[in-house]
């Protein structure tokens, strides 16, 4: 594994466990780094795509891309728990999954100009 996948590989599961905890904890204690939620859904989605997708570089993108959508449709179902005062909301994930194709084609382009060891 090379170094750059070393370093990527923990830091998306970082973002990832981040990225569920603030999305499911009470809302007034969530950690907020914007004025909108949908603007927090494309962060951290662009992040999390951005990261898988140079990390797990020999992952096809579409499986990544289905993954991540997948993640984020798990958030909102979880967020749809009366218990935990959360709002469920189809505009979230549509947010995700526009974020998830713009950090991939990122991460393409990334994949294609990084200079990558030969494995």
């Amino acid at each position: 594994m090379n170094f750059l996948a070393r370093v990527l590989k923990p830091l998306f599961w970082a973002a990832l466990i981040f990225s569920y905890v603030a999305a499911v904890m009470p809302q007034a204690e969530a950690p907020r780094i914007a004025d909108s939620d949908k603007v927090e859904h494309m962060i951290a989605f662009f992040t999390l795509s951005l990261l898988a997708g140079l990390a797990w570089r020999h992952v096809a993108l579409l499986w990544i891309g289905v993954a991540l959508a997948s993640f984020g449709l798990l958030i909102e179902l979880t967020q749809a728990v009366p218990l935990l005062h959360r709002d469920a909301s189809g505009a979230d994930w549509a947010a995700d999954c526009a974020a998830i194709l713009v950090g991939l084609a990122v991460a393409f382009a990334g994949r294609r100009s990084l200079p990558w060891p030969r494995t």
